[in-house]
């Protein structure tokens, strides 16, 4: 029998064991066609129940998100999580000023013609009525204890693929929530009192689905359109 072994050393840098828990072929088929069909169900939501959702289940979402890979490790993003109304209604009302903008001179008639089925306008009343608000932000760039810059690595890669793994955290435990993105964003760093490294990259609402809430019956593209395999 093998010594299992804690740690080795490899360039100066501990490196621990990696362990999983392995499956079968047939295993590893069933359980990804379940988690599949699982995160199938998941829909983008804009009504929210005024159930209130515990701090400690936030902590937990965003605890996963930041399990997301990152360029070298530096995991360049910081999740602000507000509760308190007024500083929620200060976000709503900042939305909303660059939503009208969008929607009255910046996005095209037919921008507006494919948003139509999501009923969806320059109105954010979900902003004040979820429960909790995620303010994600990228960071661009880091200081040292010396007061030194030093740029951050595939910062957009890095916090695209943690916002995917908040999503699927928020489907988890049974809330839900929908990506939104005013832009510009500039307003969220200023209402939130965030330093000058860190930019708004994505809002998203979370709380539990007001009852009955109904979503757009949307079909998601086949496989072979968004697949291409070479074997």
């Amino acid at each position: 029998m093998m010594e299992s072994i804690d740690n080795i050393s490899i360039k100066g840098y501990t490196h621990i064991p990696y362990h999983t828990d392995t499956c079968t072929v047939e295993e590893s088929v069933v359980k990804s066609n379940s988690f599949y069909e699982w995160l199938d169900t998941r829909r983008s939501v804009r009504e929210f129940s005024d159930r209130p959702v515990p701090r400690e289940l936030i902590e937990n979402l965003i605890k996963s998100a930041s399990t997301a890979p990152s360029g070298a490790h530096k995991q360049p993003w910081t999740f602000c999580a507000v509760s308190n109304p007024i500083v929620k209604t200060q976000i709503r009302k900042g939305a909303e000023i660059e939503e009208k903008e969008n929607y009255e001179k910046r996005m095209s008639e037919r921008w507006k013609k494919d948003l139509e089925p999501f009923d969806t306008d320059m109105n954010k009343p979900f902003l004040e009525e979820a429960p909790w608000l995620i303010v994600v932000f990228k960071k661009a760039y880091e200081y040292d204890d010396k007061g030194n810059k030093h740029n951050n690595y595939y910062v957009n890669e890095s916090i695209g693929i943690a916002c995917g793994m908040l999503i699927s955290a928020i489907h988890n435990a049974g809330l839900v929530t929908l990506t939104h993105t005013p832009s510009p964003m500039n307003f969220l760093g200023k209402v939130l009192g965030r330093s000058s490294n860190e930019r708004a990259f994505m809002l998203l609402p979370v709380g539990y689905a007001k009852q009955p809430t109904f979503v757009p019956g949307l079909k998601r593209k086949e496989l072979d359109e968004v697949a291409v395999f070479y074997e």
